[in-house]
C-alpha cells in the first residue's frame, strides 16, 4: 500500500507530460518503493536508452562550434532532472542545467546562433515557465532555433515554441498542449486491508485531496484551478512565442493532442519540416554570412564546452 500512496502523490503533481509517459514513470516509482528489481529486459532497455542519450549528447557537443551552440533537451523535463537521470530509466533533463547552458551560450561571443535539439514527451510544470522566459530573452539577443527531433510534446513544446524558429522532422510530432494531474482514492482498498487512517492537521485545507478519502467537490475545484492556472501560463507562452492569438492556441493546435508534421505546420505550430542536418546546415550558412558581415567578432574557443564540463554534461 505504501508504494501505491507514493504513486498517488506523484500523480497529484501538475504535469505537462503525455499521459502514457507519466504512467510509465509511475510504474518505475512503484517498483522502486517495493524494492523489486527490474527485469533483465527492462534493464537492457534502460541501458540502451542511456547509451543513445549519451551518444546524442556527445554528438551535440562535437557539433557545437563554428558560431553555433547545440543544446540537447532529451527525456522527461523536470526542474532538477539531472539528480535522478542515472536511475530513472526513461531519462531526465534538468530545466536548471538547460537554462545555465543557454545563458552561457548567449554570453559567449563565439556563439552566433543557438540550436535546441529536442526529443522529449514533456514533464513537470515546475521550472518550465522560467526556462521558456530565458529562451524568449535569449532570442532577443541571438537567433534561437529549435527542432523536434523527433518529439516535442507538452512541456517540451512549451519550451520549443519560444524559439525564434521551430522545426519538426518529417517523422516527428509536436503538441500535447495541456496540463493534468490525478487523484487516486485508496480508502476502499485500505478498508478491505483493515487499515484506517486518521489525519491530524492544522490549516483548513492542509490535507484536502489526500488519497485516504474520496475527492470532495471543493478539493476537486481547487485541483482544477491549479491545472487551469498552469494551462493559462502554457497557452499564453505559446501564443507569445509563436506570435498568434491565444484563442488560436486554445481552440486549435491539437487541443491537447500531438500532431504530425503536416498538421502542425498547417496550425502554425512550427515554421517548417526539416531534418536535423538540414536545420544545422541552414544555420551554418547563416552563421557564416553573419561572421563575414561582422569583422569585429574574433573567432575564439567556445565557452560552451567549459560550461558542459562544469555542469557534468558530456
Amino acid at each position: 500500500m505504501k508504494n501505491q500512496l507514493l504513486v498517488a502523490e506523484f500523480l497529484a503533481t501538475p504535469w505537462a507530460l503525455m499521459p502514457e509517459r507519466l504512467s510509465a514513470l509511475a510504474t518505475v516509482i512503484s517498483r522502486w518503493t517495493q524494492g523489486a528489481p527490474a527485469s533483465d529486459a527492462a534493464m537492457f532497455q534502460v541501458q540502451t536508452d542511456r547509451v543513445l542519450r549519451d551518444t546524442r549528447r556527445q554528438t551535440s557537443a562535437a557539433i557545437s562550434g563554428g558560431g553555433i551552440a547545440v543544446i540537447p533537451i532529451y527525456g522527461v523535463i523536470t526542474q532538477r532532472g539531472n539528480m535522478v537521470d542515472d536511475v530513472s530509466g526513461p531519462g531526465m533533463v534538468s530545466t536548471q542545467i538547460v537554462t545555465q547552458m543557454l545563458r552561457q551560450a548567449v554570453a559567449d561571443d563565439a556563439v552566433i546562433q543557438i540550436l535546441l535539439d529536442i526529443d522529449s514527451p514533456g514533464g513537470s510544470v515546475y521550472g518550465v515557465s522560467e526556462l521558456s522566459d530565458a529562451i524568449l530573452s535569449a532570442r532577443a539577443q541571438k537567433p534561437v532555433v529549435a527542432i523536434a527531433n523527433s518529439l516535442a510534446a507538452s512541456a517540451a513544446y512549451w519550451v520549443g515554441s519560444q524559439a525564434s524558429e521551430f522545426y519538426v522532422t518529417s517523422g516527428g510530432e509536436v503538441g500535447s498542449i495541456g496540463v493534468w494531474q490525478a487523484h487516486q482514492d485508496y480508502s476502499k482498498a485500505m478498508d478491505e486491508a483493515g487499515v484506517k487512517t486518521t489525519l491530524i492537521s492544522a490549516g483548513k485545507f492542509k490535507v484536502e485531496g489526500n488519497p485516504y478519502a474520496p475527492l470532495d467537490e471543493e478539493a476537486q475545484g481547487f485541483m482544477q484551478s491549479r491545472v487551469d492556472d498552469y494551462y493559462a501560463s502554457f497557452t499564453k507562452a505559446v501564443a507569445k512565442g509563436r506570435g498568434v492569438p491565444i484563442t488560436q492556441v486554445r481552440d486549435g493546435m491539437g487541443q491537447g493532442r500531438v500532431l504530425g508534421p503536416d498538421a502542425a505546420l498547417a496550425q502554425n505550430m512550427v515554421d517548417g519540416i526539416a531534418s536535423f542536418d538540414q536545420v544545422l546546415s541552414k544555420m551554418q550558412k547563416d552563421a557564416a554570412s553573419s561572421a563575414k558581415s561582422s569583422p569585429t567578432v574574433k573567432p575564439k574557443t567556445s565557452r560552451l564546452a567549459q560550461a558542459r564540463s562544469e555542469l557534468g554534461i558530456l
